[in-house]
């Protein structure tokens, strides 16, 4: 295996006599990591401000004259947009390990900004609808994309962290669109808030210039010519990479999808699509609905939206911490825990109590949820090889997607069902503590450092 690296055309490039070359298997954070990890940080925040700004908007949708939304109509369209998530996540996540990173990434960055100048826009709920579907379409695959990029771009033992920092961008978005709702909602309308939505276009040309594809990927795909390049830019160790990708076991020839359900990978595929399934259905049903519920409880709208900023300012803090706790004692567990206090959590939130403490057991599901869930999309990702990583989580992002579509759904339908308000909170829990029990389910892999 020596002689042929010392053969091969990547040796030359790896040799520097001016600079050591970057070797992933370090402890040391170089600069190419911190760079890939801010522009996926950005397209994160992106989709984040995308899927969080609907939960802030909704009461005004629902109380908008010229439209005369229901609940059960407001949560369906909610859902709109995460079933254009589960074919994007599965699509997406797909293609980008058949076409690459990169491209995928301005893509679908580019299709979401789009729409969500469309969507304040819009003349008719209908219309609206399709746009927040086709707006899905794209938020689907940044998830990914943005995960195989910083996975494959952080050193080995820094993955964890380096991909709870670039996913808080998720969080950050959402406390975005929670701020930007307390500021400007009242006063200018619900549309301004789908026009903040569409600014990210604009660093399109600035990615294009400066995101480099992966390495992994490019080497996996024999497209040797380009991955000379960019680790001559960027100073990386080539060896060090094909090194990895040769010390891994064998696998018959397959399709990037079957191989998720080979021997091998069958059970842990199971469990992270009912663990995604399970931690999506919490997200997703309390970002939409929270400020509404909220408000059905006898909360002012301000305060409704200070909730919602606290379960994404806290998912910022839990994710770091989590990320840390995740390189040091194992992401299973952190997940396991996490999801568990959630759950708890979320059930006490049915009682009615003091603002500080309500503030506390958001904040807790905050962290127990939005945060788990980066923890829970770093380890699929580690889990599963180069060639197959993006599909894997693409796969399960769009399983997920199917709790995703339904939380809203639901919510609205025991709304207008006129059910009791705890009702939506001991659901939420439920799904939390069935969540951490599934986690556990999921085989030991195989380096045993994931």
């Amino acid at each position: 295996m020596n002689q042929q690296m010392q053969n091969s055309p990547y040796s030359k490039v790896a040799a520097n006599p001016k600079l050591e070359p970057i070797n992933f298997e370090s402890n040391s954070i170089p600069r190419i990591s911190y760079l890939v990890v801010f522009m996926c940080w950005f397209c994160m925040f992106a989709e984040g401000y995308d899927l969080a700004i609907y939960g802030a908007v909704l009461p005004a949708l629902l109380e908008y004259p010229a439209w005369s939304l229901s609940p059960a109509q407001g949560g369906t369209i909610a859902s709109y947009a995460l079933i254009g998530m589960l074919i994007g996540a599965v699509c997406v996540g797909t293609l980008t390990d058949i076409f690459g990173r990169k491209k995928i990434l301005v893509f679908c960055l580019s299709l979401f900004s789009i729409m969500m100048a469309l969507s304040a826009i819009a003349p008719s709920p209908e219309l609206f609808s399709s746009f927040r579907f086709i707006a899905g379409l794209g938020c689907g695959g940044i998830i990914p994309t943005a995960s195989a990029l910083t996975i494959e771009y952080s050193p080995i033992k820094r993955r964890s962290l380096m991909y709870a920092i670039m996913y808080t961008g998720y969080a950050f978005g959402g406390v975005f669109s929670a701020l930007v709702s307390m500021l400007f909602l009242q006063e200018y309308g619900w549309q301004l808030m789908f026009w903040f939505g569409a600014v990210p276009i604009l660093a399109v040309p600035l990615i294009i210039k400066n995101m480099p594809e992966s390495i992994d990927f490019l080497i996996a795909k024999n497209r040797t010519a380009e991955a000379e390049s960019i680790a001559k830019r960027y100073n990386i160790s080539l060896e060090s990479i094909i090194q990895k990708q040769s010390n891994k076991e064998p696998e018959k020839k397959s399709n990037n999808v079957a191989a998720l359900f080979s021997k091998r990978y069958i059970r842990a595929t199971m469990f992270f699509w009912i663990t995604f399934f399970l931690g999506l259905f919490m997200i997703y049903g309390l970002t939409t609905w929270l400020p509404k519920l909220m408000r059905e409880a006898g909360y002012p709208l301000g305060s409704s939206l200070g909730l919602l900023l606290m379960l994404n300012l806290s998912a910022v803090a839990g994710s770091l911490l989590a990320g840390i706790a995740a390189d040091q004692w194992g992401s299973k567990r952190v997940i396991f825990i996490s999801y568990l206090l959630a759950g708890i959590s979320i059930s006490l939130l049915s009682i009615k109590t003091s603002m500080f403490i309500l503030y506390g057991l958001v904040g807790i599901a905050g962290f127990g949820t939005i945060g788990t869930t980066l923890i829970l999309n770093a380890y699929i990702s580690k889990y599963f090889d180069a060639k197959n990583r993006a599909t894997a989580l693409g796969w399960a992002l769009g399983f997920g997607r199917i709790g995703a579509i339904l939380a809203p759904i639901l919510v609205g339908l025991f709304m207008s069902w006129n059910f009791n308000l705890s009702m939506n909170f001991y659901l939420f829990a439920m799904a939390g503590l069935l969540a951490s029990i599934s986690i556990l389910c999921i085989p030991k892999h195989d380096s045993g450092n994931v």
